[in-house]
């Protein structure tokens, strides 16, 4: 397993999290919001951008996957569930990686059959060559090619995460 240096620095990534940080308080001025996190990737970027939220935030996970090492299987496993009452609030939803789309959407559709007030979806990187599903995006913090990315939260096989920052990760052949 190979790392490289970093893709995207620490102090890149925490001057993204304020940016995007300040354009959800300014667009949820006077409300509150329910965040939910989708984990295990997501965990460091929904705890920075939470705690630079100058609204009042509810805190909520789902933990949900579809992959298995690099690849997506295309079906979503949801292992933990939300536990907060959606109904009428205004709910956003807080990813690590888009690409294919194809869980995101999955758990997007679920979350609205649950009438919140509103939905808006938050990704911390956004990797459109690969997406399958058309999804929209309120809030990226960065685009990205279409690497394997592991640090910040993001994994290759549960490995990685702690990293500080975003790195390309290739598997020796």
């Amino acid at each position: 397993m190979i790392i490289g240096k970093p893709f995207l620095t620490t102090d890149q990534i925490q001057n993204k999290v304020a940016e995007l940080a300040d354009r959800i308080s300014r667009d949820y001025l006077g409300k509150e919001i329910l965040a939910i996190g989708i984990l295990k990737g997501s965990f460091m970027f929904f705890s920075d951008l939470v705690r630079s939220i100058q609204q009042p935030v509810t805190i909520d996970f789902i933990v949900a996957s579809s992959y298995i090492k690099t690849t997506s299987t295309g079906e979503v496993k949801v292992h933990y569930d939300i536990k907060e009452d959606i109904k009428g609030k205004d709910v956003l939803i807080v990813d690590d990686i888009v690409d294919t789309g194809i869980s995101l959407n999955y758990l997007r559709e679920r979350i609205l059959t649950q009438s919140p007030q509103s939905l808006k979806v938050c990704s911390f990187l956004n990797k459109k060559e690969r997406r399958i599903v058309d999804i929209d995006l309120d809030y990226v913090g960065f685009e990205i090619p279409n690497v394997f990315v592991v640090g910040y939260g993001l994994d290759y096989e549960n490995q990685f995460r702690n990293l500080p920052y975003i790195a390309i990760f290739k598997k020796k052949t």
